[in-house]
């Protein structure tokens, strides 16, 4: 069964262009481009994997992090955050809302979906 990824952007141009790179890698997709969108699905789609971009309308990256970290059924999954903030301030606070890894864009898609089958192995 392919895995599941939960992308998560507002910016629709990038959405797509994450969906599809990500379809032609293999992988089942499910969208959302709002904070709150994004854990409503995280619970409903059980995702293998988030992809979570941080400057998000409704809910921003951090807080829906950490929300999915304090649910036990969405605890363990493997979220990645890939956001253009990319001070050391901003990294340190992605980690600390539980990120598995913090990535800035702009980001080869080769690199992206290396990063995913890390995660996904």
């Amino acid at each position: 069964m392919r895995k599941k990824i939960l992308i998560v952007e507002d910016n629709s141009e990038l959405l797509e262009l994450q969906r599809l790179t990500l379809k032609e890698a293999g992988y089942q997709t499910v969208t959302a481009s709002n904070g709150l969108e994004a854990l409503k699905k995280a619970r409903s789609a059980a995702p293998d994997l988030i992809l979570l971009d941080l400057v998000l309308p409704e809910l921003d990256g951090f807080a829906v992090c950490e929300s999915l970290r304090k649910d036990p059924a969405t605890a363990g999954l493997p979220i990645i955050m890939l956001t253009g903030l990319s001070s050391e301030f901003t990294r340190f606070a992605g980690l600390e809302a539980g990120a598995n890894e913090y990535v800035t864009k702009p980001v080869s898609l080769p690199e992206l979906v290396s990063r995913i089958q890390y995660w996904l192995a």
